[in-house]
């Protein structure tokens, strides 16, 4: 690749970052790989408007407050009707009409719009907060990272909506430029991922509970920490591992918030769902310590030689190229090594690579980076909640919605079909800002004319605005890094 200042800006800002906005290539230019590295220096932060967010717990108790309040007024209303057809009867009504499941749902739908659920204007406020997050900061380099590790430690707004924006801010962004180790228990150990992986319904078969209540073992949450958190596919556990690992896991879950209305929703290890008893996993034996057992273990897999080289090559490929090379990798999985984890050692050493600065920039955006890529392109910094999620729907990676625990993909292939939607999401874009946002501003001054001729040319001959923003938007310049 060509290196000048201002193309390993463009090549930060698309690379590492969020794209480039109003004057961010110019800022950078200097020195873009100073830049970059001043960024790991600064905490991934949120805006001012965080702190307003609720906790995680906090949002889940008030689901629930209005889940139950709902299904009271549910009864309630039925209670109401059956009564009054007792008495239409005993005045002497020779026939009561009966609509049965249509009286239901009217009563829930009553019920729905006296007591609305709470989990989905959290969840909207959560968007906005990391989204405007997204759109004002420098480079984007942290939250690019924030956004990884979310992806990684993935749960979904689908079982848990009112956690899934608090679980990024309480257990990701605090530690996504720490340590491995605290990442892991602090993402393993947050109720959201006890929730979504089904571990608050696991307990051991010779557990106080289990015996009692005849329920058992649940492998999901040990099985996703091994295969997908950290050690990776193939990487030497086999099935013996993950039972001793869940049977360790027992007795982490959360606090039902209709039994503890004030800490409902917060963690909690319960011994009476714990599986009594040492555990070996991975060929070491860990005694009977309560909650420590596991924690132990999640150390000790933090630690593991596959999990260096698991977490650094899924890094490389999200940031550097579908298949980045392999010496990249090993140098990446050497700093996690020798580093104990330090998350931020390993992103320095990607950045250091010359892999990062000579690879062309052929890897496709994800649907998430590139409208955000756009908007900051714009130089739009704030955003309507609503519009944007339903957008990141559109493209195929709703927010905190992943299809399954392995998170969204990172290739090529799992994207490329989506480019039509994403030229459907552009020109809708592209008409509502036409009248503030002129392409030649966006070419020439944002992105300093840091895009090919053949781009240059279209806009210049475009028929409008909109058609002149639209095919900025779906070119390569803006669709790769």
């Amino acid at each position: 690749m060509q290196s000048s200042p201002k193309a390993d800006a463009v090549l930060v800002l698309n690379r590492f970052g969020l794209g480039p906005r109003p004057g961010s290539i110019v800022g950078i230019a200097s020195d873009p790989r100073g830049a970059l590295l001043a960024e790991l220096e600064r905490a991934p932060a949120m805006l001012a408007a965080a702190a307003a967010l609720p906790s995680t717990a906090t949002a889940f108790r008030a689901v629930n407050e209005a889940n139950a309040r709902r299904q009271a007024k549910t009864i309630a209303a039925k209670k109401a009707r059956e009564e009054a057809k007792r008495q239409q009867v005993a005045a002497g009504a020779t026939m009561v009409a009966d609509s049965g499941q249509a009286d239901t749902e009217a009563d829930a739908k009553a019920a729905a719009e006296a007591v609305p659920d709470p989990g989905r204007q959290f969840y909207l406020q959560e968007a906005k907060v990391r989204t405007e997050a997204a759109l004002t900061a420098e480079i984007g380099f942290a939250e690019r990272l924030v956004w990884f590790w979310s992806n990684h430690f993935c749960i979904s707004a689908d079982k848990i909506q009112s956690m899934s924006g608090g679980y990024e801010r309480e257990a990701i962004r605090p530690y996504a430029l720490g340590r491995f180790v605290d990442l892991l228990l602090a993402a393993e150990g947050h109720p959201a991922m006890l929730f979504y992986l089904d571990n608050n319904v696991s307990m051991g078969a010779n557990s106080i509970a289990g015996i009692n209540r005849t329920r058992g073992l649940n492998e999901n949450f040990a099985r996703e920490i091994m295969e997908l958190h950290t050690l990776g596919v193939r990487s030497g556990y086999g099935q013996d591992d993950v039972i001793a690992f869940a049977n360790v896991l027992t007795g982490w879950t959360l606090l039902p918030p209709a039994d503890n209305p004030e800490h409902g929703g917060e963690f909690s290890f319960n011994p009476r769902l714990h599986e009594p008893g040492a555990q070996t996993v991975l060929g070491k034996s860990y005694a009977e310590e309560g909650v420590e057992q596991g924690r132990a273990v999640l150390r000790d897999l933090a630690a593991h030689p596959a999990t260096a080289t698991h977490v650094a090559g899924k890094l490389a490929r999200d940031f550097i190229a579908d298949q980045p090379p392999q010496e990249l990798v090993d140098d990446m999985a050497r700093v996690f090594r020798d580093t104990a984890g330090d998350l931020k050692e390993v992103a320095k050493a990607m950045v250091a690579s010359p892999a990062a600065w000579t690879l062309p920039p052929t890897k496709l955006k994800r649907p998430s980076e590139w409208v955000v890529g756009m908007v900051r392109a714009a130089g739009i910094t704030e955003v309507d909640a609503l519009r944007f999620t339903q957008g990141q729907r559109i493209l195929g990676e709703a927010l905190w919605r992943p299809p399954s625990p392995r998170g969204y993909a990172d290739d090529e292939a799992s994207w490329i079909d989506g480019l039509g939607r994403r030229l459907d999401v552009a020109n809708v874009f592209a008409e509502r800002i036409a009248g503030q946002v002129d392409p030649q501003f966006v070419t020439e001054t944002v992105l300093q004319s840091c895009v090919s001729s053949d781009v240059m040319e279209a806009i210049a001959h475009a028929e409008s605005r909109q058609q002149a923003l639209v095919l900025l938007f779906m070119s390569a310049d803006l669709q790769r890094r």
